[in-house]
């Protein structure tokens, strides 16, 4: 896909089937075109986890890694286990070769699969959470599978922060006695193509 073609498809609401069809169309060329538009969310989400007392020992989850640019910034700011995974199995395979990971699995749309509660006690969602990728209600379950004392880390591009369906989800979601925001930062996500993101960090109580 051209370039135009790619920004064309992102930001507006899709089925399961077409993100999947985007992604596998896009992942030859994907981390060339993120670099020239500057991504800088994975770096800032990976130091928010660090800075909100994430312990770099224990395994971390990167979920929906695509290609695995969230998985290197996670290691280069010294997590030691990280797991990943993805929808796209074309995404995947690249981050597969990466030596970042532990391991990585396919995964499948809506579902945490074979995790449980607790399972991971930090959790990642770079750029997942978003309109034109996962639906408002994958918040909920991923927040759902913090166990106490856990960390979830995620983004909400502008695109998504203008979508109530997204803020509202979170909105609800800190009201929980459980859950508390512990992270919130504004700052680039692609300079190029002037859009910027929100960083947040939640905790299990």
């Amino acid at each position: 896909m051209s370039e135009k073609e790619i920004t064309n498809q992102l930001w507006t609401r899709h089925s399961d089937e077409e993100i999947k069809e985007i992604y596998a169309s896009w992942a030859a060329k994907y981390e060339d075109d993120v670099a020239e538009w500057g991504y800088s969310t994975p770096p800032r989400l990976a130091l928010a986890l660090r800075q909100c007392g994430a312990n770099i020992e224990k395994p971390i989850l990167d979920f929906g890694c695509g290609t695995g640019l969230s998985g290197m910034a996670l290691k280069a700011v010294g997590f030691q286990v990280i797991d990943g995974t993805d929808i796209s199995p074309e995404m995947l395979a690249i981050a597969e070769a990466k030596p970042s990971y532990r391991q990585v699995w396919n995964g499948e749309p809506g579902s945490m699969g074979h995790i449980k509660r607790g399972d991971y006690p930090a959790i990642a969602a770079t750029g997942v959470v978003s309109l034109g990728a996962a639906p408002p209600e994958t918040l909920d379950m991923l927040i759902d599978a913090i166990g106490p004392g856990g960390l979830f880390a995620f983004s909400f591009n502008d695109a998504t922060l203008a979508d109530r369906a997204y803020t509202d989800r979170l909105d609800v979601a800190v009201l929980a006695p459980d859950i508390e925001l512990v992270f919130e930062e504004h700052g680039p996500h692609l300079p190029a193509k002037e859009m910027m993101s929100t960083v947040y960090v939640l905790r299990r109580i």
